[in-house]
């Protein structure tokens, strides 16, 4: 096996942010994404980040895009999607991003679609506001920008008393562009509303405006009174279309489209009750439909979701007929054994040993560069660190990054703490246990859907997975055997 390019290794001199280190060590310890730093971690998927890359294109061109990114738990979904948003940000999209839970659904009895797009509206985001928060931001940039465009186009200055007029009329041209798509009247007056708080310092009226974009509002009657005009509100039944709307309005304002991000959808594929989740299904199909057949405009959608959550044939995605057809893998790919990538689904193989080698050199040179002392832990430590892993999981492959990320961290920061300890004696040590990837056989409660004819929970695609990898250790395939083509 060919050695990893030394170019691809962090140099000694890269200079980061002591905030930026903080965040990235604190989030890898605990196996959770990074939000901010991530970039110094990213290794391997030129494939899956290529696609998303050509997603992002295509939604700045005014088109829309649908991925599903699948990978067993551990794998690098959340990383992948992150890693998206930053891309995106950086490209002047604005992202809003959410993780589905049981009160976070695409639709519910209970609200569960709303409390959806209340978090997704709550982490909106753009590049000169990454942490969320930035729908106020994002329309006060926008009244400057108009502000500013009148001044430089008609030579009106702004303590003229016709400037305040000459920037409403360039406003209500924007908005009325919209009032012809659903719900686009009351989105445009909403908008409106904004403007006049903003031109009568009235914080009151620019307050009721943002909560009515932000779902906030329980009944129409209280968005009514607050706002006067506005005959509707955001709901459980609607909220995806004011997404659409809120794509079309940021490309108006002069940013290239709406990202849209949503992780653990696996806790779509727990609703125990069958026709709640039909029903998500459904709304999923409809998002997916929009998007392919271009009913969508400047609008990117990725969602993160387990396997098992995609291709279970009796609770899954693809126990919807629909949703199977849209998002299964081409037979051919199937047949050849290779990956298509401008497939609906984005599914994540392995990372190969040069990739998980040289992740491995960056959380070195991290937790060094985070704890100020010099790396001691060779690249030869670093291959027999994976040798002994593989070897102890009777595997010959890494499944998922996150497991051998937080135990490499564990064993880093004991050699750190403890001068009398060494790498190796912690690595070959007859104590080391490497931590085993998390399986998937908690995703679906044992309800009816779930239960075998004697009444125990059913086997899953997925934990057979997970189980055939730990049955490999009796195999004749030495994992350390597969190291011996692995050079430094």
């Amino acid at each position: 096996m060919a050695a990893p390019n030394a170019q691809s290794q962090p140099s000694a001199t890269t200079k980061i942010p002591r905030r930026v280190l903080t965040a990235v060590m604190n989030s890898v310890a605990a196996g959770v994404t990074p939000r901010t730093g991530i970039e110094h971690l990213s290794v391997g998927r030129k494939a899956e980040i290529g696609a998303i890359l050509s997603d992002l294109d295509n939604v700045g061109d005014g088109g829309a895009s649908f991925r599903m990114v699948s990978g067993p738990f551990g794998s690098g979904k959340s990383f992948l999607l992150q890693l998206a948003r930053n891309y995106a940000l950086e490209r002047n999209y604005v992202v809003m991003d959410a993780d589905l839970s049981p009160e976070r659904r695409l639709t519910g009895t209970q609200g569960q679609g709303l409390a959806t797009y209340r978090e997704l509206a709550r982490n909106m985001s753009t590049k000169t506001s990454p942490d969320g928060g930035a729908m106020a931001t994002i329309l006060e940039k926008w009244i400057s920008s108009v502000q500013a465009d009148v001044m430089r186009h008609t030579g009106i200055s702004a303590s003229d008393v016709q400037f305040p007029k000459a920037v409403e009329t360039r406003i209500i041209e924007t908005v009325n562009n919209m009032q012809g798509l659903v719900h686009g009247f009351d989105f445009a007056q909403v908008i409106a509303t904004y403007w006049h708080g903003t031109v009568e310092q009235d914080e009151s009226k620019k307050s009721a405006s943002l909560r009515w974009l932000r779902g906030e509002y329980s009944t129409k009657t209280e968005a009514r009174d607050a706002l006067g005009t506005v005959r509707v509100m955001i709901d459980d039944d609607d909220w995806y279309d004011y997404l659409k709307l809120l794509a079309t309005f940021v490309r108006t304002i002069g940013y290239r489209g709406l990202i849209i991000l949503l992780d653990e959808a696996v806790n779509l594929y727990k609703i125990s009750h069958t026709q709640a989740r039909l029903a998500n299904y459904e709304k999923l199909l409809t998002v997916i439909n929009d998007c392919l057949q271009g009913r969508a405009q400047g609008l990117g959608i990725i969602v993160g979701a387990t396997p098992q959550t995609v291709e279970d044939t009796r609770r899954g995605l693809f126990s919807y007929d629909a949703l199977r057809t849209r998002l299964q893998e081409s037979r051919f790919a199937t047949q050849a054994g290779v990956r298509d990538s401008s497939g609906t689904v984005i599914r994540l193989d392995p990372l190969a040993f040069e990739e998980v080698f040289v992740l491995l050199q960056r959380l070195r040179f991290l937790h060094a560069s985070y704890y100020c002392y010099a790396e001691r832990v060779t690249d030869e430590q670093l291959k027999r660190f994976m040798e002994e892993t593989l070897s102890r999981l009777g595997a010959d492959r890494f499944t998922t990054p996150r497991e051998i990320i937080r135990d490499f961290i564990s064993i880093l920061n004991l050699v750190h703490q403890n001068i009398a300890l060494d790498f190796d004696q912690l690595v070959n040590g007859s104590s080391y246990a490497p931590s085993v990837a998390l399986g998937s056989t908690e995703d679906a409660p044992a309800d009816e859907d779930t239960l075998g004819a004697d009444g125990a929970p059913a086997a899953t695609p997925e934990a057979s997975i997970h189980r055939s990898v730990g049955d490999s250790a009796s195999s004749d395939s030495s994992p350390k055997n597969k190291f011996t083509k692995f050079t430094l």
